[in-house]
């Protein structure tokens, strides 16, 4: 089981990266403006449930099964997953602002809510990438089974969406309307989630396994 230190970490991590607009929170004010909550709140279950139930499964599965083959897998993955937060972070500050627009969406019954919520999620790399690089920097296999972690720390960032995505899902049309008219918040909130991933990215690419007990914060 990870360690308090390490479960508080890597829930402070979280909490600023869910903030950030993605694909996934634009879809989701997208079909709440056009449709209203209940389709938006669906979006969120098939991104959550759906989508989550494949890639955290991928992970643990997949990451578990290299690890086991080559143990150096996990420390390889930390620091290539370090330099991508790296270079993320800075996409997102060189990108901000380019696009704050809003997709225009057809109207669609509940079913194909939850099939679309899923697909975008499953389609967008960033969401897989995002977990193989972020996850595994909090995993110690001195403090229990790697799949254990990997399935706790999955879950978790899975099922804040129900939150975050939530919550935008119950405001979308308030919160869709006050994006129209400050689309520079968009570009902030790039640019402060950036910063985010270039600090995260930064301390575990310098600190190597900064989680591990031990080691400075």
């Amino acid at each position: 089981m990870p360690t308090l230190e390490t479960f508080l970490t890597f829930l402070a991590a979280l909490a600023l990266l869910e903030i950030s607009p993605g694909p996934d929170m634009m879809l989701t004010i997208a079909r709440g403006i056009g449709q209203g909550r209940r389709i938006a709140l669906l979006c969120v279950l098939g991104n959550v449930f759906i989508a989550g139930f494949v890639q955290v499964s991928f992970l643990v599965l997949g990451l578990v099964t290299v690890v086991h083959a080559w143990p150096m897998a996990l420390d390889i993955l930390r620091w290539v997953g370090a330099a991508y937060l790296i270079w993320l972070g800075i996409k997102m500050l060189a990108t901000s602002g380019t696009d704050t627009r809003l997709k225009r969406t057809v109207r669609i019954s509940g079913k194909q809510a939850l099939k679309e919520g899923a697909i975008n999620s499953l389609t967008n790399p960033k969401s897989v990438l995002f977990m193989f690089a972020f996850l595994p920097q909090f995993v110690d296999p001195a403090v229990g089974p790697i799949w254990l972690q990997l399935l706790i720390f999955g879950v978790i960032q899975k099922l804040a969406g129900i939150f975050s995505l939530g919550t935008v899902a119950m405001a979308s049309g308030s919160f869709g309307e006050w994006l129209g008219k400050h689309p520079g918040f968009l570009k902030w909130q790039e640019r402060f989630t950036g910063g985010v991933m270039i600090g995260l990215g930064l301390r575990m690419l310098l600190g190597g396994s900064a989680m591990s007990p031990g080691k400075g914060q």
